[in-house]
């Protein structure tokens, strides 16, 4: 046979290609040539063709044709011959059995070979391409190995075991002795190999966290030695000892003393000494400072040392270099639960990063961790400079921010007037951008105010409104609203009003906005039932109002349309009717007082800290679960309740409702009475501006409106039943007894968001024993921001005094990935007189 391309050839070919066809067209050609070449059983040349094979398996062309001849390649005596053998083998080889039979009979010779390079190269292969038989087979001859006098030989076995163990975790106890003799090793190469290892099975394995914390003090002693060592040519980098090394033993520090005091104790002086003595002019230094950071955050260290921790990422903060930044934003954002003083010193240079640095992804850090920085005492301050952000800041800020911004001022609000004076900015400096749960916030809060700042409040936002609004929906939306409610007062002459407004300019404002093309129809509607509230607080241009209403009675939106016409007829046949219809709306106190005890349930939520390391399996099936599944006639947990869909607001769910009987066998509903609530008439729902047209269930006749009944006279149970903790979503559910009634029970869900991306769509479903009656009320938001929480009330009759078992669903949207899940709670609390013991029979469901 002719003598074959070389492999510097074939490049050359394939890259003097001009085209897709002509590259096709030249890989082609030789893979046929090889192929021929392959039928020699006696070629020269195999090993030239096995390494144009992985070049052309590099470009994406299929090449694994050649398994076969890589095993020739690797039972070859010569050295090169084996080393493109296992190269191919690692890149070509698949998943077929008797492949994989062959490979490890080759292996188990050449790790016995007495040439160090054929038993480094046989390691290697076995830790990139182990199956979990494989792992087995070798296991014992890997752990031989790490015993080696050589270490060239102990360096790369501790590296294959490392794969093995991730492979096949059960197989750490065979490292465990040759592993911990490691940590005597002179050699860094073989020292930093058996650290990682030994790093890896602690992650994996309590009982072996628990084996190696007895080391602790050797670890000590080598770190110490580390950063008491002289210039070592061969380890120096950048001036500093093997920081790679020391990066890897503080990693393996902090996992073996994380909530243990007596092993934290051993290593503070250590880790007090690096973050002293470390130099920060180059990269090294802060990659071994940053190290010690997270170590001492994460084990039981003295204060002192948590206050340097803090002091070094606030340095980090003063860096050129924008990645440095970013990681110094990102560490005090997850550590400022454990020390919020130390943070708050470094408050002016965390707001310059929000206000001057170029770097987006820097902003938005800063802008979390400035949100979570705001308490009582610095709440004037920080809402200043974040109204002075949410100003200038991309669009891609303004949503958050402004969102953030009222959540902190309802939090620590000095007084009414300051609140008020801020949710007026955050409107105005948001536009468009302000998310509906602002409008709702702002409205609610102005409701409660009453007549004490409702004339204030009509004039500020009188002045903001008769500026061009087009691009400030929500603002128009919130005026409207407050102008409509207490219009009198804003007509009245006033010390405390800045401006003076007659009724000819009030609907001269609102003709533009109900004509407007730029304002969208919810501005529409609110301006409509504006108007309508005006037309009993104005006296002399009531027939101009009527003249307004009556042109949308042939409006092409149908729901403005409706509003029009039904308005029209409170003019000319309910005429008598419309004061009293149209007199101004109680203050909203039920939301409030919900929030109230809301806020006290969160303050019993652990720390997102805490959650990290809480060991809550919540979706593991018992023999319980097992129980309630048989009654759904399931046979494993696969099984799913859906609750109905009873709302028009609520997500669509796959499932249809003969589905979910069929599901239950006929369940009979006549314990959980269904009576939806009178959609409320145009004529009433314009004293809010909002056509309220969502069906909600009641329980025993009581309405939504009774929802403050639900919420007094209640004597708490004790503890919290956690309920869910995975994905970072904590959920739990207090139950509170009512005093009034023994058989009735109130139970506060409050779910918790304790990772970095927003939760969205999130909706909670729960389905209880038939013995039981439930009723769910309308969840507090269905947006769950990092950091923050949501509630949602459920009121449950239990007059057989059973024990209260519950099924929960979940279904949300974090960092855009859908996801489902449910799981069971047995674990409520049984004081007296509340739930009892006894069986289930059949499920019943409401939401």
């Amino acid at each position: 046979m002719p003598t074959p391309m070389r492999l510097r050839d074939l490049i050359r070919q394939i890259r003097a290609a001009r085209t897709a066809a002509e590259e096709r067209a030249v890989i082609n050609k030789e893979c046929a040539d090889i192929r021929t070449s392959f039928r020699d059983e006696d070629s020269v040349w195999r090993c030239r063709n096995i390494a144009k094979l992985l070049y052309i398996h590099m470009l994406g062309y299929p090449a694994h044709f050649g398994q076969l001849e890589c095993l020739k390649l690797i039972a070859s005596p010569r050295f090169t011959d084996k080393r493109i053998g296992y190269l191919g083998a690692m890149l070509l080889l698949d998943e077929r059995q008797d492949v994989h039979l062959l490979i490890t009979n080759c292996l188990k010779n050449d790790l016995n070979s007495c040439t160090q390079f054929v038993v480094g190269l046989a390691l290697c292969t076995l830790g990139a391409i182990a199956s979990p038989e494989m792992a087995r087979d070798l296991a014992t001859e890997v752990e031989r190995l790490m015993k080696s006098p050589n270490t060239y030989i102990r360096k790369k076995a501790a590296l294959c075991a490392y794969r093995i163990v991730l492979k096949v975790p059960e197989l750490m106890e065979i490292f465990l002795p040759a592993t911990r003799s490691m940590l005597s090793e002179k050699n860094h190469g073989v020292l930093i190999t058996g650290v990682t290892l030994i790093t890896e099975m602690c992650e994996r394995s309590i009982d072996t966290l628990q084996h190696f914390k007895k080391v602790v003090p050797n670890l000590v002693r080598i770190l110490k030695n580390l950063i008491l060592a002289g210039y070592s040519p061969e380890h120096d980098v950048s001036g500093v000892s093997d920081p790679f090394l020391q990066v890897k033993i503080l990693r393996l520090l902090k996992i073996l003393g994380k909530k243990d005091p007596e092993a934290s104790e051993t290593m503070n002086d250590v880790l007090a000494q690096v973050a002293t003595t470390t130099e920060t002019n180059k990269n090294v230094g802060n990659t071994i400072l940053y190290e010690t950071v997270l170590s001492i955050m994460d084990i039981k260290s003295e204060s002192g040392l948590r206050v340097l921790a803090i002091n070094i990422l606030g340095r980090f903060l003063l860096n050129t270099d924008k990645n440095i930044r970013y990681v110094a934003l990102n560490t005090l954002l997850k550590t400022i639960h454990l020390d919020m003083t130390a943070v708050q010193r470094h408050r002016t240079t965390i707001i310059e990063c929000l206000r001057q640095d170029p770097d987006v992804s820097i902003r938005r850090r800063a802008l979390e961790l400035s949100i979570a920085l705001i308490n009582s005492h610095n709440v004037l301050t920080m809402t200043k400079e974040l109204l002075a952000f949410l100003e200038t800041s991309e669009p891609e800020f303004k949503a958050q921010c402004s969102s953030s911004i009222v959540l902190a001022a309802e939090k620590f609000a000095p007084n009414t007037r300051w609140h008020l004076d801020t949710l007026i900015k955050v409107l105005v400096a948001a536009g468009n951008y302000v998310r509906d749960d602002v409008v709702s916030s702002t409205i609610q809060l102005v409701s409660e105010s009453g007549a004490q700042h409702g004339g204030y409040m009509a004039s500020k936002l009188w002045v903001e409104l008769e500026k061009d609004t087009s691009d400030k929906q929500p603002l128009i939306q919130v005026s409207t609203w407050t102008i409509g409610e207490f219009g009198d007062m804003l007509l009245q002459q006033s010390d405390e009003h800045a401006v003076t407004v007659n009724e000819e300019d009030i609907l001269r404002v609102y003709h533009k906005l109900m004509w407007s093309p730029q304002n969208n129809i919810i501005t529409k509607q609110y301006t409509l039932n504006s108007l309508m509230k005006l037309s009993t607080r104005i006296k002399v241009n009531v027939d101009k109002i009527h003249e307004m209403v009556a042109s949308f009675t042939t409006h092409m939106h149908t729901d403005l349309q409706q509003r029009g016409i039904e308005y029209n007829q409170l003019f000319n046949r309910y005429d008598p009717m419309r004061e009293g219809l149209l007199e101004r709306m109680p203050a909203m106190e039920s939301n409030r007082t919900q929030q109230s005890q809301w806020n006290e349930t969160i303050e019993n939520i652990p720390s997102p800290n805490d959650l990290l390391v809480t060991d809550v399996t919540s979706t593991e099936t018992t023999s319980d679960s097992n129980a309630l599944l048989v009654l759904l006639e399931g046979s494993n947990g696969d099984t799913e309740l859906i609750p109905n869909q009873n709302s028009s607001t609520m997500p669509t769910i796959n499932t249809d409702t003969q589905d979910l009987l069929d599901l239950l066998g006929g369940l009979d509903l006549s314990n959980q009475p269904m009576q939806p609530l009178n959609n409320l008439t145009s004529e009433i729902s314009s004293t809010n501006g909002i056509v309220d047209t969502t069906n909600h269930n009641i329980f025993d006749s009581m309405s939504l409106a009774d929802t403050s009944i639900v919420n007094t006279n209640k004597v708490k149970s004790p503890g919290t039943v956690t309920a869910y903790d995975q994905n970072n979503l904590l959920i739990t559910l207090l139950v509170e007894r009512d005093q009034m009634n023994i058989d009735s029970n109130t139970v506060n869900m409050t779910a918790y968001n304790s990772g970095t991306f927003t939760i969205n769509e999130f909706l909670f479903q729960a389905a209880v024993p038939k013995t039981f009656q439930l009723q769910m009320l309308p969840p507090s938001s269905n947006v769950i921001e990092p950091g923050s929480s949501l509630t949602q009330l459920m009121r449950v009759s239990n007059v057989s005094k059973s024990q209260l078992r519950m099924r929960i669903r979940l279904s949300y949207t974090a960092n855009g990935v859908p996801i489902q899940d449910q799981t069971e709670v047995n674990n409520f609390p049984t004081p007296p007189d509340t739930f009892g013991t006894s069986t289930l029979d059949l499920w019943s469901e409401n939401q």
